[in-house]
């Protein structure tokens, strides 16, 4: 009802007044009004203060002749309304009003090629000789959020790479929206690996991808994903359905750690504050089974140095004499893990909490999660982990310790016989809810220290980490994104937790006050972090759409 209590006769046809969802008061000081307020009964959470929201002044504008009638988008001009007023009308009455725009085949090339020109930047964090490039991709990242819409953006310089950050306010008293995402990529290597240059991006069709994928370093992880986010603010903007405010703050570190990212956050805490994080960094298990990930592992990562002789030793001279760290180091990694999965490291469990057996079946049963299609995709003959455990609980519920990398002697062509003076290797922990990585890292580098023989010197570091994350179902993000997705894919999205890891989501929650939003559109099959990474153009396309659904939802 629009300023309905002075139009008595409206007030007398329904006079139940717990029919209507909303009313609109020009000025509650009135006596008559504050008299008919109370003779009806009114429940003060309806009453919509006009002194905040100017008058409508249209020629057209209908009033509910029922209280189940739904405004259509056709019944009402919204051209000369107060943007409030459209608010309050969207959320009350156009709840079935679509804000997602079709993309035209000349914005879907578009869009595709300004992609690309993202890709073609080999942003490589984790490698001093590409350090160059991180500069610039931020600045061509930083237009690109210009160009799409935003009011402002900057480049921030950090100890380390870049951050950048955009925003548009279109009103201070709508909902803010904070995208994270990170423009940094893994090394390509092993160059020779590619089918086609990492940082040349190609379109191929595949089976999975029958519409085409995008094969580039960076096409799923995360460039392809931030980028969705980018058009589909884009595509707001453009069509006039923009209704909340939007931050952007994209980093160039993610993959080594977001060393400079907590400083960030605490010096710029105020400019940060938003009601929502939203980040696409995950995956779906199909486009035709959506998931929605509600929870991210932790993670503690670890590397392990050995040392025994002084220097590089000629095995014939030296074997069958001393310990060979390599060695060494091999039987170590080998005790971590027990011949039923577990891992073997005093207190490693004791935070870890049991899901029920029943609930897990339910999880199972929803996700449709097929080990011989895992196993086909992956090129294995059998799978292997924790004794009684799924291979989808394996991977997204329970923590692991996995050797990264190991290396020592001589590795170059040929033959060279010695026995090395160091041995080395990288491991990461993925951690489940209530476990705390500083206390996994802390335990992990005592239990090392402790079984590692005299006859090496052991040195244990830690190199970063990240607690877990869950996303409260109480939340109204969570709710805006179940309902994204219902809207773009015809069903609802099945929760599930993911198996990797976002160390700065829990970060986000502690810093900023903020509780996260996770929207990925990747598959299993688009093998990030190695070579061949690729991403769906029918799920870059899709994700541009559920990301506008969102905010259709979150912003009502």
């Amino acid at each position: 009802m629009i300023d309905i209590l002075p139009k008595l006769c409206i007030a007398e046809k329904y006079k139940n007044l717990d029919l209507f969802d909303a009313i609109y008061l020009p000025n509650i000081s009135h006596s008559f009004q504050r008299d008919t307020l109370q003779y009806f009964k009114v429940v003060k959470r309806k009453l919509i203060n006009g002194n905040k929201i100017r008058h409508i002044y249209s020629n057209k504008l209908t009033i509910p002749q029922h209280p189940y009638w739904k405004l259509n988008k056709d019944q009402i001009d919204t051209a000369n309304i107060d943007p409030e007023i459209i608010k309050i009308l969207r959320n009350k009455f156009l709840k079935n009003m679509s804000t997602v725009s079709t993309l035209s085949e000349e914005e879907k090339n578009k869009y595709l090629n300004e992609l690309f020109e993202f890709l073609k930047l080999p942003s490589v964090s984790a490698d001093s000789k590409f350090s160059k490039y991180m500069n610039t991709t931020a600045n061509w990242l930083s237009n690109e959020l210009l160009k799409s819409g935003c009011d402002s953006t900057k480049v921030y310089q950090t100890n380390g790479h870049p951050i950048v950050y955009g925003e548009k306010i279109i009103n201070p008293s709508y909902p803010t929206i904070l995208v994270y995402g990170h423009y940094d990529v893994q090394p390509p290597d092993p160059l020779e690996l590619w089918n086609s240059p990492p940082f040349e991006p190609t379109i191929k069709k595949t089976d999975i991808h029958p519409e085409g994928a995008i094969f580039a370093r960076g096409a799923c992880d995360d460039k392809g994903q931030v980028f969705m986010h980018v058009k589909a603010f884009e595509q707001l903007i453009k069509k006039n359905k923009l209704n909340c405010n939007v931050k952007f703050m994209i980093e160039g570190e993610e993959e080594v750690g977001s060393e400079n990212l907590e400083k960030f956050l605490v010096d710029n805490k105020s400019k940060l504050g938003a009601d929502v994080i939203l980040i696409s960094d995950t995956g779906l298990s199909s486009l035709d089974n959506p998931t929605f990930t509600v929870g991210l592992r932790g993670l503690s990562y670890m590397e392990i140095k050995l040392t025994g002789p002084n220097r590089d030793l000629h095995s014939g001279t030296y074997g069958g004499t001393l310990a060979n760290p390599i060695n060494t180091l091999s039987e170590i990694i080998s005790s971590l893990i027990d011949e039923k999965g577990k891992i073997v490291i005093p207190g490693f469990y004791e935070d870890v909490v049991e899901i029920e057996k029943s609930k897990r079946d339910i999880i199972e049963q929803k996700s449709k999660f097929n080990d011989q299609k895992f196993k086909d995709s992956l090129g294995l003959n059998e799978v292997k982990g924790e004794e009684g455990y799924s291979t989808l609980e394996r991977k997204s519920i329970r923590p692991t310790l996995d050797v990264n990398g190991i290396w020592g002697g001589y590795i170059g062509e040929g033959s060279k016989t010695v026995i090395p003076s160091e041995a080395h290797a990288k491991i990461s922990m993925r951690l489940v809810p209530n476990q705390n990585w500083e206390k996994i890292s802390e335990l992990f580098k005592n239990h090392i220290h402790s079984i590692a023989p005299n006859t090496v010197s052991v040195e244990v570091s830690t190199h970063h980490g990240g607690n877990p994350y869950v996303t409260p179902e109480d939340f109204n993000g969570y709710e805006a994104a179940i309902n994204a997705y219902k809207d773009s894919f015809g069903k609802e999205p099945i929760p599930q937790k993911d198996g990797g890891s976002i160390p700065i989501v829990p970060m986000f929650e502690s810093i900023l006050g903020i509780k996260t939003v996770l929207m990925g559109f990747g598959l299993d099959s688009d093998a990030i972090h190695s070579p061949n990474e690729n991403f769906g153009v029918k799920n870059f396309f899709i994700g541009i759409e559920t990301i506008q659904n969102f905010y259709k939802h979150f912003g009502n």
